[in-house]
């Protein structure tokens, strides 16, 4: 059976960066399962994906525009460490939590701390990066309508 819309699919995959460097995987874990066509993956993959069957192996790299998106200048910003005094031990790397004027949680990541601002990134962590897949697909099978109304319980 043929990858297509509305069907649960299931693969194993390890991606990479442009070094080489692995920054996921499924290996050694289940298999990632989701609905083909309910936008589950980022697009550049899903199309990747399409017409394949059970068994097969492949490798993809996927442009930003299909992935992640180019970062976005317009969401990192300095901001004053009085902002953040509440934080306990800030560090670069560290990973925190807005509420943007509209109410939806925002995630940022803290790229930077001087004497007196951090930096801080809204963009996606891959946002921007060429990201190449090696996949290797399990199954493929129709969804179910429960799964349909619900997606795949893996």
């Amino acid at each position: 059976m043929k990858i297509a819309n509305q069907h649960v699919v299931s693969f194993h995959y390890t991606l990479t960066d442009d070094q080489g460097q692995e920054l996921d995987s499924s290996r050694g874990s289940e298999p990632l399962t989701y609905i083909h066509g309910a936008r589950g993956l980022i697009p550049g993959l899903e199309r990747e994906l399409e017409g394949r069957e059970a068994g097969e192996t492949f490798q993809a790299s996927i442009q930003p525009a299909d992935a992640y998106g180019e970062v976005n200048p317009q969401l990192i910003q300095d901001v004053p460490l009085d902002a953040l005094a509440g934080i306990e031990n800030l560090e670069v790397g560290m990973r925190l939590q807005s509420r943007t004027p509209d109410g939806e949680v925002q995630l940022l990541t803290v790229d930077a701390i001087g004497d007196e601002s951090a930096t801080l990134n809204a963009n996606h962590a891959l946002a921007g990066a060429v990201l190449h897949f090696d996949v290797a697909i399990e199954a493929v099978r129709e969804a179910t309508a429960q799964e349909l109304e619900q997606g795949p319980q893996r």
